[in-house]
C-alpha cells in the first residue's frame, strides 16, 4: 500500500483578538472647561476682529474672556494682554485665571511680579489694569496679537479701547489679531459701547466697524491701494443668565436680579441697552419695537417725513401703515452736509420703484430767508420730490411727543405695537431711547440731544395719526394751508 507524500497546507493562524471596550473621551480625561451652548460657544469660536460678548448679568461673561486666548497661549508666539479697569477688579480676574490655567495648560508658569502667565512653549498673557487715558502709555511700544477689555463700558470713553488697537500686531499670521470686550449695560461708557458695537446692525451678526461719532462704515483712505474698502468686521453677541444653567437652574440668581429697581432689572437681567436714565421713551423696548424686514404689500400707504439740516445732520423716514393702522418704518436717510437739490435727488434714487404718497418737511424751510429764488422746501420740490410743511404751531412737539408714545403702547387688541421699526434702521433705533428729557420742561425732549430722526418720526405720525384716508385734496377745505399751488402740497 502506497502512502501520499504530497505536502499538505501548513493552517493559517493569528493571535486571538480582544474587543475593547467602548472609550468615553470625557470620563478618560478630566474637562477643564465646557463652553455652554449657545453664546458662550459663539463668542469662543467668533472670527471677527473685535467682538463684544454681554448682556444681563450671569451670562458666564469673566469665563469665557478667560478661555479665549487658550486658544493660542500653547504658540511661542502668542502674546495677549487682558485688562481690567482698576487693580482691584484685576485681582479677582486673576484669582479665577489661577484656578482655570494650571489645568487647561500643564505646565504654565504665574509671575506675581509681571502680572503674567507664560506657557512651557513661550506663549505669554499679560494681566494688567487701565484706569486712566493716560495708562495707555504703559503699553507704547508693545505689540500684542490678542487684546481683551473686561467689562467695557467701565471706561467712559472709546480712547482706551481705540488706542490698543494700534497695539495689535503680529508676525505670526497663524494667530490672527483680536480685540475681545465682556460687558453688562450701564456704566459711564454705556453710550459709546452702544454705539460702536450695538447700534449698527442686528445682534449676533458681523458687521463692517463704524465710526462712533459719525456712523459711517471705517474705510482705508483715499491714496490707499485699497482705497474706499471697509477695514474689519466687529460683532455683538448676547448672553442672558439663561444661557448659564450654572447660576440660572435654581433661580436664586435671578430672584435676586428680579428685587432690583425696573433700570438696573431690565439691564442687569434682561440686557437692554436702550434703558437710559431720564430717558424720553422709557417704555422703547427693542425686542418688541424692531423687526426683521420684510416685503411690503403694494397695497399698503407709504409716506415720508424730513427734518433737514446742512450744518447738522438730515434725518428722512420713510413709513408705511398696514391695514391695522400699524405704523411701519421700514426706511432711514441720515446725512451730513447735503445741500437741498442733491437731497431731493438721493431721495428718488431709493423710491424710484415705489409709490409714495406725500411727504412731510420741516415748514422752516419754506421761509425765503432774505433771498428771492425759491427756498429750500421749493427747490426740492422743482426736482420733483414733493412735501407738504410739517405742523410746526404752538403746542404741536408736545402733541406729537404724546402720540409717540400712544404708538409705542402695545394694542390690547392686536397685542402688537402701533408703531415699529425695521432692524435696518439702526441710527432711529439708536436715538430714540437715548433722547433725554427737557429738565425744564419734562413734557418735551431735549431740544440739544440728537433728535433730528425723532424730529422727522414726529412730523410723520402727526400728519395722519388715526386715519387710513391718505389722499390729501390741495382744494379741500381740510384746514391744510398749501404752501405754493404751483410747486406743491
Amino acid at each position: 500500500m502506497s502512502q501520499d507524500t504530497t505536502p499538505s497546507t501548513p493552517i493559517q493562524t493569528s493571535p486571538a483578538q480582544v474587543k475593547a471596550e467602548p472609550f468615553n473621551v470625557e470620563e478618560a480625561q478630566e474637562v477643564v472647561f465646557k463652553p455652554n451652548p449657545g453664546p458662550q460657544s459663539e463668542f469662543l469660536s467668533a472670527s471677527e476682529r473685535e467682538v463684544l460678548y454681554g448682556g444681563s448679568a450671569g451670562g458666564g461673561k469673566s469665563y469665557a474672556m478667560l478661555a479665549d486666548p487658550l486658544h493660542g497661549l500653547n504658540d511661542p508666539n502668542f502674546s495677549g494682554l487682558l485688562v481690567r479697569h482698576t487693580t482691584e477688579e484685576l485681582r479677582e480676574l486673576i484669582q479665577k485665571s489661577q484656578e482655570l490655567y494650571p489645568k487647561a495648560i500643564p505646565g504654565i508658569k504665574w509671575s506675581e511680579r509681571k502680572s503674567q502667565w507664560t506657557s512651557p512653549r513661550g506663549g505669554r498673557l499679560w494681566m494688567s489694569y487701565l484706569d486712566k487715558d493716560t495708562d495707555v502709555t504703559r503699553y507704547q511700544g508693545q505689540a500684542f496679537n490678542w487684546i481683551g477689555f473686561d467689562e467695557l463700558t467701565q471706561w467712559s470713553s472709546p480712547y482706551a479701547w481705540d488706542y490698543m488697537r494700534s497695539r495689535l500686531r503680529s508676525s505670526a499670521k497663524n494667530l490672527g489679531l483680536y480685540m475681545r470686550a465682556t460687558t453688562n449695560p450701564g456704566g459711564s461708557g454705556h453710550q459709546w459701547v452702544k454705539k460702536m458695537f450695538i447700534d449698527p446692525g442686528p445682534s449676533n451678526e458681523p458687521f463692517w466697524a463704524t465710526n462712533v461719532e459719525t456712523g459711517d462704515t471705517i474705510t482705508y483712505p483715499v491714496g490707499h491701494s485699497k482705497a474706499g474698502q471697509p477695514l474689519f468686521k466687529r460683532r455683538f453677541i448676547p448672553a442672558t443668565l439663561f444661557d448659564n444653567p450654572y447660576l440660572a437652574d435654581d433661580g436664586m440668581y435671578e430672584a435676586n436680579l428680579l428685587s432690583l429697581p425696573e433700570h438696573q432689572r431690565r439691564q442687569l437681567l434682561e440686557g437692554d441697552w436702550d434703558i437710559n436714565e431720564g430717558a424720553a421713551f422709557p417704555e422703547f423696548n427693542r425686542h418688541i419695537h424692531v423687526v426683521e424686514p420684510f416685503e411690503i404689500p403694494d397695497n399698503w400707504p407709504k409716506f415720508r417725513a424730513c427734518d433737514y439740516g446742512y450744518g447738522s445732520y438730515t434725518g428722512v423716514v420713510w413709513i408705511a401703515v398696514a391695514p391695522d393702522e400699524q405704523l411701519i418704518v421700514y426706511r432711514e436717510m441720515y446725512v451730513s452736509k447735503v445741500i437741498a437739490t442733491d437731497l431731493a435727488d438721493m431721495i428718488l434714487d431709493v423710491e424710484q420703484f415705489e409709490k409714495i404718497r406725500y411727504g412731510v418737511l420741516d415748514s422752516s424751510l419754506w421761509h425765503k430767508r432774505g433771498d428771492t429764488g425759491p427756498s429750500l422746501a421749493e427747490q426740492m420740490i422743482m426736482r420733483g420730490c414733493r412735501w407738504r410743511p410739517a405742523d410746526r404751531s404752538k403746542g404741536s412737539r408736545v402733541a406729537g411727543k404724546n402720540e409717540l408714545h400712544r404708538r409705542l403702547q402695545v394694542d390690547e387688541f392686536t397685542e402688537e405695537p402701533r408703531l415699529v421699526f425695521f432692524n435696518t434702521c439702526s441710527n432711529t433705533i439708536s436715538q430714540l431711547p437715548s433722547i433725554p428729557l427737557d429738565k425744564k420742561n419734562p413734557e418735551d425732549v431735549d431740544t440739544h440731544a440728537e433728535d433730528h430722526l425723532y424730529d422727522a418720526l414726529r412730523y410723520g405720525i402727526m400728519t395722519r395719526p388715526r386715519s387710513s384716508l391718505f389722499d390729501y385734496d390741495p382744494t379741500s377745505n381740510s384746514g391744510f394751508q398749501a404752501s405754493d399751488p404751483t410747486f406743491g402740497y
